[in-house]
């Protein structure tokens, strides 16, 4: 490769495989290089300001350049830069980090594993599922239940469980033994003159029958995310945990919440589970665990779970899973301060307190001719563009409209993601204040217009 020049943008396109890109298009479009940056703005290598609109991947929730996670990291490397947990062995990051996850997780949490993404906390979660089965002699109940759209990961096994076609097609996957049921989306699937409590019961009656034709005992978990993240944003209907709550327990099926966006103040409340009345058996977090500074994520288990596998490990004479960099002591000192600051600057209040600047913000757009849906709670939303309000038909994918409205905000200065269906997704930095809340808000509707234009002047869209 000879003829690579030496700009950053050229060295780049020549060498780097970039996760969730089209690689072809990349060698025209090139990179956007991020150099710096402080709170809830990012710079980039020209110089240009952009508000971080989406935490990085929905996870850098306290912002760039908070000293405490940057002296508590140097500390730890003072003090220890590395241990691992196998054979009895432990530090105290990993200890303490462990202990507040059990305490303020909701249900009955036991025990914590630690892992170093989500995509491995979700993987950790299938093998101990299968081990759990296995231990209580039951091996045919394997079977993992995720959703259509449903987002928990890009690991083998994880991204078996994502709903979404790009993580399947030409991997291979998914692998034997992981169903999809139903897409919970009111707005897209909800059936003419069906209230939302009524289309909730539609959707858990389809997951019950799946569990009655596949075979109550080979099926060994439900996963879910509370709102359903990189699939659109996807905001439960009325009653429809609590009635998947039911089914689950009448075929004693584990409840895995998928923690790994909502967690951590996201929607307003600690954790997603809490703003839908959810007990679950597992549940994995990251992202926000370290305010995203280092890789650490953690797979949680209740008491009944934690109990088999202690048992079958002394059976077996250990529990053959872990990772290198489990309960990294850099990582997990940076995540427990992460933890304290969420709670001494109360977190949840700030959220609760600006979160309208968002979600009313945004929903004032509702009645333009190219919103078809606005949602989201606290300070995850999403807006999906449709190209026939009434209909709600969707554009022809190849158009990108929702990648060109996101290239446009980014001129505007500010930082979004686009999503399969033409839906954007927001999931600001939870320091984020009102005003930049509007500044976001600002943007979007400016790049809406101009995307509106684009459309109309293409011949794509009469308006």
């Amino acid at each position: 490769m000879s003829d690579v020049g030496n700009s950053p943008a050229s060295r780049d396109i020549a060498y780097v495989m970039h996760p969730y890109t089209n690689q072809e298009k990349h060698k025209e479009v090139g990179p956007l290089i991020l150099e710096k940056g402080e709170g809830v703005w990012v710079t980039d290598d020209s110089g240009k300001r952009y508000i971080e609109g989406m935490a990085g991947l929905w996870c850098t929730s306290l912002g760039y350049g908070e000293q405490r996670l940057i002296d508590a990291a140097v500390k730890q490397f003072h003090d220890l830069p590395y241990s691992h947990l196998f054979a009895h062995k432990s530090t105290h990051p990993a200890i303490d980090l462990a202990e507040r996850l059990v305490k303020m997780a909701p249900g009955d949490m036991a025990q914590a594993f630690f892992n170093n993404s989500g995509s491995e906390a979700n993987d950790t979660v299938v093998k101990i599922v299968w081990y759990y089965n296995n231990a209580l002699g039951r091996p045919n109940k394997k079977k993992i239940i995720a959703r259509t759209k449903g987002y928990h990961g890009v690991t083998v096994a994880a991204a078996s469980m994502t709903g979404l076609p790009a993580n399947h097609i030409d991997f291979d996957l998914p692998i034997d033994g992981i169903l999809h049921t139903d897409c919970p989306h009111y707005y897209r699937f909800g059936r003419k003159e069906e209230s939302e409590e009524a289309f909730a019961t539609r959707m858990v009656e389809s997951l019950e029958q799946m569990i009655l034709d596949e075979g109550p005992d080979t099926v060994a978990a439900f996963i879910a995310e509370p709102i359903m993240g990189a699939g659109g944003v996807i905001v439960p209907p009325k009653t429809y945990f609590e009635k998947v709550l039911a089914v689950l327990k009448k075929y004693d099926i584990l409840m895995v919440a998928d923690e790994v966006i909502c967690g951590f103040g996201r929607t307003g409340k600690m954790f997603g589970c809490e703003q839908f009345g959810i007990e679950p058996d597992i549940m994995s977090v990251a992202k926000a665990l370290s305010s995203a500074y280092l890789p650490i994520s953690a797979t949680l288990v209740n008491s009944k779970v934690a109990d088999v596998v202690t048992k079958n490990s002394g059976k077996i004479g250990t529990f053959g899973h872990g990772y290198t960099y489990s309960g990294h002591p850099v990582a997990a000192a940076v995540a427990v301060e992460t933890l304290k600051i969420y709670e001494e600057r109360d977190i949840l209040s700030h959220v609760n307190a600006v979160a309208p600047h968002l979600q009313d913000g945004l929903r004032k757009l509702a009645d333009h001719p190219l919103v078809g849906e606005v949602r989201g709670m606290g300070l995850i939303g999403a807006v999906e563009l449709v190209a026939n309000k009434d209909t709600r038909e969707n554009f022809d994918p190849k158009l990108g409209v929702a990648a060109q409205l996101v290239a446009r905000a980014q001129e505007h200065g500010v930082i979004l993601r686009a999503m399969m269906g033409d839906a954007i997704a927001f999931s600001p930095p939870l320091v984020i204040t009102g005003e930049e809340l509007d500044m976001v808000v600002d943007g979007f509707t400016k790049a809406l217009e101009e995307t509106a234009e684009w459309l109309k002047t293409e011949g794509h869209w009469k308006g």
